[in-house]
């Protein structure tokens, strides 16, 4: 269920971030950004937003041990059940009100790119429940950076890679989501083996802007309610050398940051095509470097918007990776 917290959005954790995006990249109109001498332009934020998200269907993120309905049927860990009985499954509420009313069922499951059915036939506990012996979950929410925005066509993107379970490791299968107004209250500072966070606040009963799209390379949308202002920064590529980070470790402010982009390797494909190091002493000293939640802060380095940051390596949390801009936007 969706409750205040931090979604674990980094890839500090090398096992947060997987592929199932071929089949989520639902957001296929591209936005119409600003130009300037005829490079498009859009506004870099850094600024924290709550992210809420639900899936399509339920996911399988533990099976119990034993000869479990759900493991005799062939339910695997990872699995999307997309429809119970051919009815579609939209909540784990109701698939097990499904299960309830009709018993032993036919499930139609998302597995690895492709479609499966298996059946399971529950058992009843003492009080008279269907149970398959799986855990489920439907929904997420956690706090995130929004990236970048553009004020013509009001899309956005955040993150820099994708929200993925976070007992699994999967990317959740998008159905829809929205993003909400977030304020950072304190920062649990990064150490050697440890990643750090922020921490914050979000009102789940206000939406700034729905979301389209939940893949590999970040999350997409469009927002309604957020005034957001700034001069829109020309897109361009990396290179090596000094470059700043925009960030919200503290409050509603955004700060400028030192960085050293130490190493550029375009042809990665997990959102590690920047090696960076924090070098700007005031971020070193609130946070100890990169840290879950800054996820998404926009890179801008000699005048142009690069990229954002996606990863954190724990065994320095002063250095981590980006994503290119123009990895993050042919995504969308």
């Amino acid at each position: 269920m969706v409750s205040k917290g931090v979604i674990r959005l980094y890839g500090a954790w090398a096992k947060r971030i997987c592929g199932m995006a071929a089949a989520l990249l639902l957001c296929v109109a591209t936005a119409g950004a600003a130009e300037m001498n005829g490079v498009r332009s859009l506004i870099p934020v850094g600024h924290t937003v709550g992210i809420k998200l639900f899936a399509k269907g339920v996911m399988v993120v533990k099976l119990t041990d034993g000869g479990t309905p759900a493991r005799n049927g062939g339910l695997r860990t990872g699995d999307v059940i997309l429809q119970c009985g051919g009815t579609p499954v939209t909540s784990v509420e109701q698939f097990q009100s499904l299960l309830q009313e009709d018993g032993a069922a036919d499930l139609r499951v998302s597995r690895n790119g492709g479609e499966v059915t298996v059946r399971v036939e529950p058992e009843r506990n003492e009080d008279g429940v269907c149970q398959i012996g799986a855990w489920i979950r439907d929904s997420m929410a956690g706090i995130g950076t929004l990236t970048w925005y553009d004020p013509e066509s009001r899309k956005f993107g955040a993150l820099g890679h994708g929200v993925t379970d976070v007992d699994t490791g999967l990317l959740m299968p998008f159905h829809d989501g929205s993003v909400l107004p977030s304020t950072v209250k304190a920062v649990k500072k990064g150490a050697r083996g440890e990643a750090g966070e922020l921490r914050g606040e979000f009102d789940l009963t206000r939406d700034l802007g729905a979301l389209c799209a939940n893949t590999d390379k970040g999350v997409f949308g469009t927002l309604t309610e957020a005034d957001i202002t700034g001069e829109p920064v020309p897109i361009g590529e990396p290179s090596a050398g000094a470059a700043r980070i925009l960030s919200n470790v503290r409050g509603d402010e955004v700060k400028p940051y030192a960085i050293e982009i130490t190493r550029v390797l375009p042809d990665a494909g997990d959102g590690r095509e920047l090696e960076i190091t924090v070098t700007d002493p005031e971020l070193l000293s609130a946070t100890g470097g990169i840290v879950q939640g800054m996820s998404g802060s926009p890179i801008v380095q000699n005048g142009r918007f690069v990229g954002a940051v996606t990863h954190v390596l724990l065994q320095n949390p002063a250095r981590g990776y980006g994503i290119s801009m123009t990895s993050m936007l042919a995504a969308m």
